[in-house]
């Protein structure tokens, strides 16, 4: 039970608060019995409530002091929500990904890559931009003709070509009878002549 001092003191201080913030906390206030008289033991809140005191703790700075059947950040997180959701829904509303590429446009691609086997895909987007097509160079290499290249030959096949050509060498040491080290080296073509030398 409030003694009257406190009934004073509240009521000089509501005579120096603005209209505004009265209107905020009356509606505050009436608020929130409407939604325990809904219910009986624990309130149910709908979406309503919550961008009521969404909308309340953005506009006014003493929805703390009022609120009562949740907890300040509760009304935090469902303006978080709000917010992430909002965002969500703008950045899911187009289509995904990039625009797709016409036929004619594809067309036009390869039968430039083909007309000009040595082009890379940066001419080809500076060709396409001065007709007015602007795409990506990733776009335009996925579009250009794929030139076979020769196969490249196999080690087997390398050493049979130039077996004439290839020598083996080696160099190694052999320690003597009175501790001295000779420093030797081997060459041996692979024709099946060979020669051995040492120092």
């Amino acid at each position: 039970m409030p003694t009257p001092i406190q009934i004073l003191i509240g009521f000089l201080r509501d005579l120096f608060r603005s209209r505004l913030s009265m209107q905020m906390e009356i509606l505050a206030l009436r608020h929130q019995p409407a939604i325990y008289q809904r219910t009986c033991r624990r309130p149910r809140i709908h979406s309503a409530d919550r961008l009521l005191w969404s909308w309340l703790s953005r506009c006014w700075s003493g929805w703390r002091d009022t609120l009562v059947f949740v907890q300040p950040a509760t009304v935090l997180a469902w303006r978080r929500r709000r917010f992430r959701d909002h965002w969500r829904r703008l950045s899911q509303s187009g289509t995904p990904g990039r625009p797709s590429t016409s036929k004619e446009v594809r067309a036009l691609i390869r039968r430039i890559s083909f007309a000009n086997p040595l082009w890379g895909s940066p001419q080809i987007v500076g060709e396409l931009r001065k007709i007015g097509i602007d795409l990506a160079q990733s776009t335009v290499e996925r579009y250009m003709v794929r030139r076979r290249k020769p196969p490249s030959p196999t080690w087997q096949a390398f050493l049979k070509n130039h077996v004439q050509e290839i020598v083996a060498a080696d160099f190694f040491v052999v320690p003597t009878v009175r501790n001295q080290v000779l420093f030797c080296s081997s060459f041996s073509p692979t024709n099946g002549a060979g020669w051995f030398t040492s120092t």
